[in-house]
């Protein structure tokens, strides 16, 4: 049974009233386009030590083999632009952690849109995701008509910047139609991400070289920073912006209205030295349900201890 432009449309205004701010809709399929591509990537060793991006290469590159009978991915996606950021005497965080884990907020607003879609046409199969599994989100984002590809590799809309989370429904939902894939490249002849780098982690043909990323090193990388790297993290302790804080795109961002993601009452007002005095109570308090746990307490004291060296 194929689901009607109607159908499809209700769809659509019920992920805009749940948050999302835009929805696309794509034919499930291989993706042939990004599979040399990403062999590449990993061949060349750009993943460093994220090895689980060797994992499941088929079905990062195949939604129908991580949902059986899957015929659609419907990408979604969620700003996370604060209203307000942290002093500038401060060691920093990426905006999209500030609040409380994305993943868990995310996940319950696309189980509402799957219950929404079931009470409308019915019993569908399918998962939900966000960044939580083996997908190429952002290509999938551009298939659907979500925004293009900008020169750092994050998904870009024209009206919206680039600072917001990417989600997906991967179901057995088969549509009437689907949405055209984002072609236009709107970069121009930008460099400003490139530029900015301050690693020299974005080569010029849209490629990153995660092992050279400040988010890699801060987040990722478990073992001790290398000493080459020293004096190159911008005071970043936790993730990067530089590449989207350049971007002339962003100037049309504009705050969040989600509640989930407001920071700490402390978070955005302390300074340097309250960061290298934080204790493992404090770290527990400020991040509690935070995507920085991922760190932990010990991670973030390395990263801290580096930056201050």
């Amino acid at each position: 049974m194929k689901i009607n432009n109607l159908k499809k449309e209700k769809i659509r205004q019920k992920a805009f009233s749940l948050g999302f701010n835009n929805i696309g809709f794509a034919k499930a399929g291989f993706l042939s386009e990004e599979a040399p591509r990403f062999e590449e990537w990993l061949q060349k060793g750009y993943h460093g030590k994220m090895h689980y991006m060797e994992n499941h290469f088929d079905k990062r590159l195949d939604p129908t083999k991580l949902v059986e009978g899957a015929k659609s991915v419907i990408s979604l996606s969620f700003n996370y632009y604060p209203a307000k950021k942290q002093i500038k005497d401060s060691y920093k965080i990426a905006k999209y952690a500030y609040g409380k884990d994305y993943h868990f907020n995310i996940k319950d607003k696309l189980r509402a849109l799957v219950n929404y879609i079931q009470t409308e046409i019915g019993t569908i199969e399918g998962r939900v995701f966000t960044d939580s599994a083996p997908i190429l989100e952002r290509a999938w984002a551009r298939k659907a008509g979500i925004g293009w590809e900008g020169k750092h590799s994050l998904i870009i809309q024209k009206n919206k910047g680039s600072f917001f989370f990417l989600a997906e429904i991967i179901s057995d939902i088969d549509f009437e139609s689907y949405d055209t894939p984002f072609a236009t490249d709107h970069c121009g002849k930008c460099t400003n991400c490139i530029d900015a780098c301050p690693t020299e982690a974005i080569l010029p043909n849209k490629t990153i070289k995660a092992n050279q990323c400040i988010s890699y090193f801060t987040i990722e990388l478990k073992d001790e920073l290398p000493l080459n790297m020293k004096g190159k993290f911008d005071d970043w302790m936790f993730g990067c912006d530089v590449c989207q804080d350049v971007c002339p795109w962003n100037k049309f961002s504009f705050p969040h209205q989600e509640t989930f993601f407001d920071p700490h009452p402390d978070l955005l007002n302390m300074t340097k030295q309250d960061w290298e005095e934080i204790t493992e109570e404090v770290f527990r308090d400020i991040f509690k349900k935070s995507a920085v746990k991922r760190t932990k307490y010990s991670g973030l004291k390395r990263n801290i201890n580096f930056l201050k060296e």
